[in-house]
């Protein structure tokens, strides 16, 4: 019993001792197999890089070549054209849109050489030496306004920091207030034989429109004198002359200053001297003006 026993004993020794002897060569065979299949992984993705690396050279090589190849004269001058073109972008100051024309509002002192009529004269009649216009004194005053379009800041290029502007402006100015004229003696009734009064009173007054060129110096400065050589005057004259004429054109002489003295609002004097060639039928409309002005930048 006990000899079956040791037998079987080792009869399971040995199979044991076998089927390790059998199991570990198979288990390393597989282990071994694995790490290669892994190195050889490893090395076809090494291989992959460095493949990669190498047409990456080859791409900087090339680009290399032809930033160094030398260009054609063409290509040279429109890439120098660029460069001084960004150049003077760059280094530009910041474009301001300057304000340069001017909108004001403007009045004054008006003073006349003649006196605009007169009722005086011819027998007793009644009639005047200007029997529709009215006997006044040569002063009067005046308000209008007037805009200024800058045209350019050189003078035509004739002169730097002076401007160039075209002024145009509407004044009305007032000599009397309700004159009698001539015309109120001459209108008689015959059944009464006497001189009956008929007509109102009238205000004597003109409307003055000119266009002149002008030329304002000191460009960029708050103080800027100016002077208009000579301008066109186109004067309008109520109640009417003697002939029923109420419109003359003349010419007028000017200068003056500005200043700016808060952003954009410009305060100024000027006087200025009116002419014509002509009276209207009788009126004469010469004289010069002193006035003062409040204006703003547009």
């Amino acid at each position: 019993m006990i000899n079956k026993t040791k037998l079987a004993l080792g009869i399971a020794t040995a199979t044991l001792t076998m089927t390790g002897a059998l199991v570990s060569p198979q288990a390393v065979a597989g282990s071994k197999s694995q790490n290669h299949a892994e190195v050889a992984g490893m090395s076809n993705k090494v291989d992959a890089l460095e493949a990669q690396l190498q047409a990456m050279q080859a791409e900087i090589s090339r680009l290399r070549a032809e930033t160094s190849r030398p260009r054609s004269s063409a290509e040279a001058d429109k890439v120098q054209e660029l460069d001084q073109w960004m150049t003077s972008v760059k280094s530009a100051p910041v474009a301001v849109v300057e304000k340069d024309h001017l909108f004001s509002a403007r009045g004054g002192w008006m003073h006349l050489n003649d006196n605009r009529g007169s009722t005086s004269g011819l027998g007793g009649s009644g009639l005047g030496e200007d029997v529709l216009t009215s006997g006044t004194d040569k002063d009067a005053f005046y308000y209008g306004g007037a805009i200024d379009f800058n045209m350019n800041n050189n003078l035509f290029g004739l002169m730097d920091h002076t401007s160039f502007l075209m002024e145009l402006g509407i004044e009305y100015s007032e000599l009397g207030d309700r004159k009698d004229s001539g015309l109120d003696n001459v209108i008689t009734t015959a059944a009464l034989g006497q001189t009956i009064n008929l007509q109102q009173s009238v205000t004597v007054n003109m409307l003055r429109i000119n266009a002149s060129p002008k030329i304002k110096f000191m460009h960029g400065s708050k103080f800027r004198p100016w002077l208009i050589p000579v301008g066109l005057d186109i004067n309008i004259i109520s109640p009417p002359s003697d002939a029923v004429t109420v419109l003359n054109t003349g010419m007028q002489f000017g200068a003056g200053a500005e200043y700016e003295f808060l952003k954009g609002i410009v305060i100024g004097a000027d006087g200025r001297y009116h002419h014509t060639f002509d009276d209207v039928d009788g009126v004469d409309t010469d004289g010069f003006t002193l006035g003062g002005s409040l204006g703003f930048k547009f």
